[in-house]
């Protein structure tokens, strides 16, 4: 062995950790990936409109 450790990332959905050169990387199995795969379909995860500058000032209080 040479002693160089295979860097790990965690499993988006159960947090475990995940070899680099895993070939279900990021995911740490297939069960995993169809969870995940599932929560897109069922629009778990959104992916928002970009904010406009004056919902940006409004946030922040700028405007009054």
């Amino acid at each position: 062995m040479s002693g160089v450790k295979t860097p790990l990332i965690k499993c988006p959905i159960c947090k475990k950790d995940v070899p680099f050169d895993d070939p279900n990387m990021p995911f740490c199995s297939d069960r995993c990936r169809i969870v995940d795969l599932g929560n897109w379909a069922s629009e778990k995860y959104v992916i928002s409109s970009p904010a406009t500058d004056g919902e940006l000032e409004k946030e922040s209080g700028e405007i009054e």
